[in-house]
């Protein structure tokens, strides 16, 4: 089997695809929601791994 080898960045963006998937199934009923509440969650992710991101640069000086 081989090995898998992620940056921090690429895990992050893995997870954030998987669980807004995840999510978007779940908690809608139409397929039309489900899309929009996936993608709108993936760019919630998004934002938090910048901004957190942008926190931890900011303060490590």
């Amino acid at each position: 089997m081989p090995k898998m080898s992620l940056s921090h960045f690429e895990a992050s963006l893995l997870f954030a695809l998987f669980t807004s998937a995840v999510l978007g199934v779940i908690t809608k009923r139409t397929d039309r929601e489900r899309f929009r509440y996936a993608v709108q969650c993936f760019v919630y992710f998004l934002a938090a791994i910048f901004g957190l991101s942008w926190l931890m640069y900011l303060g490590h000086g």
